[in-house]
């Protein structure tokens, strides 16, 4: 049990140590500078194999906290560095160090100050795996901010011709989500008794004695805002085209595969497990949200003529599915019982595994995308064409990753979209139909891009003579992500079975403590009750 327990805290620093001994690495030749990106893969992979060694000691069917790690931190505060993993956050760790690795493999494009990119990779590494294990309201927060100096960085310093402007819109907006965030935890903290345990405040908000439902809707909305610019949604979402258009290939591929997730993860670990009745109160806004943000999502994704903000705006339809599964919580007013709770259970696993499977195919897309653009050196798709004559591999492994992106029933991306869109009709009729009819604008804007990219005649664009298959490297990237996609679609249980214990136990407790507050307050009117089509 003692290993299992430091297994965690060396899965999350190592990427830190091995950026403490890069360091001391030479970068004056060409030879230096390889061993720097060899040992960084090693890293990454090292931590991978320490996620898996997670997963192997992991036991899917405890709903609770597992691997707990507990040690006093900051005393006086009542503040301990505790971790542990469950069923919401297994997948995640998974898929975090996962797309790490084989983006610090598509990191061999970095040309200019190798050490220093490489250092700001690692730390970004620890950063989000501290986020999904963290166990302490403000050892997250510390987590939580510890990821955006070095993707500032990363960003401004190795990213476009804008990569200043994407940087600070970057860090303004995830540091004023930061504000609301520190907010929201000291309107916990001192409502609590001075409790920054996730595990306590989310035991204390199913008793219902202590965090009143005005306080509840209060903080509701201060961590929705605050998660809501990392999924992003609308009308949060405007820093992400701009970041990602702007960063690197393996920094879009962290952006689209983990840091978006962040935003989906926090409202599930903590906005609401600690604010049930907000929730339940802004339930109908949220799902309205979601179902906006795919339609917009996929319309502006349709208007664009520069790839990777194609792309982009892909991200913002795709997650709104996931605030969509993780809101469909319908409530019998006259008695505070959750109506169909099945269907909500079948949204917040569906919100799951769109987050995963959005994960795979997002960084397969950006990944693909930056292939092309390091041989031609533009992102135009009015000037492409006929890349499948020149570059058949790159084109065939892109087209099996868009369809991922494009929802095709046996990829990754199909699962979580059905499951939400089933869930929701039971909670409205009407947005479960706005929701679906996302799916005919993304076969849309998918399909014209495979058009206008991989058919038609031979590229005669600029920079026609550099085009080149892709090499070994490449090569490994695209495939294992395409297999991965794959083998979410097909085999869907593989994630649905660590998932399912924890999901039924957080529905089960927030409907629970949602009904306490029910009873002692009487019948509310929330924003949930004047839902068309009930």
């Amino acid at each position: 049990m003692q290993n299992d327990t430091a297994l965690l805290s060396l899965t999350i620093f190592l990427p830190t140590i091995a950026a403490f001994f890069l360091a001391f690495f030479r970068d004056d030749s060409p030879g230096a500078v390889a061993a720097m990106r060899m040992f960084s893969a090693f890293a990454t992979f090292t931590t991978f194999l320490l996620s898996v060694g997670i997963l192997w000691s992991f036991d899917s069917s405890v709903a609770g906290m597992q691997m707990q790690v507990a040690h006093e931190w900051i005393p006086s505060w009542n503040v301990y560095y505790r971790l542990g993993i469950d069923g919401i956050s297994m997948p995640l760790v998974l898929l975090t160090s996962f797309i790490s690795f084989l983006a610090m493999l598509a990191s061999w494009s970095i040309t200019k100050q190798v050490k220093g990119y490489l250092i700001l990779f690692l730390l970004l590494e620890t950063g989000m795996l501290g986020v999904f294990m963290a166990l302490d309201f403000l050892l997250f927060y510390v987590f939580w901010e510890v990821m955006l100096l070095p993707m500032y960085f990363l960003i401004g310093v190795w990213g476009g011709p804008r990569r200043e402007y994407a940087a600070i819109k970057f860090f303004l907006y995830t540091l004023a989500g930061g504000v609301l965030m520190l907010i929201a935890m000291l309107m916990f903290y001192f409502n609590s008794g001075n409790v920054f345990d996730l595990n306590r405040l989310a035991q204390i908000a199913a008793e219902g004695t202590m965090f009143s439902p005005t306080m509840q809707i209060i903080a509701f909305v201060l961590l929705f805002i605050c998660f809501a610019i990392k999924l992003p949604s609308f009308p949060f979402h405007t820093w992400l085209p701009d970041a990602h258009v702007e960063a690197p290939t393996p920094i879009s591929m962290i952006l689209a595969g983990v840091l978006l997730k962040m935003g989906g993860y926090g409202i599930i670990r903590i906005a609401m497990p600690l604010c049930p009745y907000g929730a339940q109160y802004a339930a109908y806004a949220l799902v309205a949200i979601g179902a906006f943000s795919i339609i917009y999502g996929a319309f502006a994704a349709l208007a664009q003529t520069d790839f990777k903000r194609m792309v982009a705006y892909s991200s913002v339809s795709h997650m709104g599915y996931v605030l969509i599964g993780l809101a469909v919580w319908k409530i019998n007013e006259a008695t505070g019982d959750t109506v169909g709770p099945e269907y909500w259970n079948m949204g917040v696993n569906g919100a799951m595994f769109q987050m995963l499977g959005h994960g795979i195919s997002s960084a397969g897309m950006f990944f693909m995308v930056g292939v092309i653009y390091d041989r031609v050196h533009h992102r135009d798709l009015n000037q492409f064409g006929g890349l499948m004559q020149k570059m058949p591999l790159y084109s065939g492994l892109a087209i099996g990753l868009f369809f991922a992106g494009l929802g095709l029933p046996g990829l990754c991306g199909f699962i979580g979209e059905v499951f939400v869109v089933l869930s929701s009709w039971n909670y409205s009729p009407l947005l479960a139909i706005i929701a679906a009819s996302g799916v005919i604008l993304t076969a849309g804007y998918i399909l014209w891009t495979i058009q206008r990219v991989y058919l038609g005649p031979e590229y005669k664009g600029p920079h026609a003579e550099d085009l080149s298959e892709m090499n070994q490297r490449e090569t490994f990237i695209a495939a294992t992500l395409l297999a991965f996609a794959i083998v979410l679609g097909v085999l869907p249980n593989t994630m649905f079975s660590l998932m399912k214990a924890s999901t039924e136990n957080l529905t089960a407790s927030m409907a629970s403590s949602y009904k306490l507050l029910h009873k002692e307050e009487g019948p509310k009117v929330s924003l949930a009750e004047s839902s068309p089509g009930e």
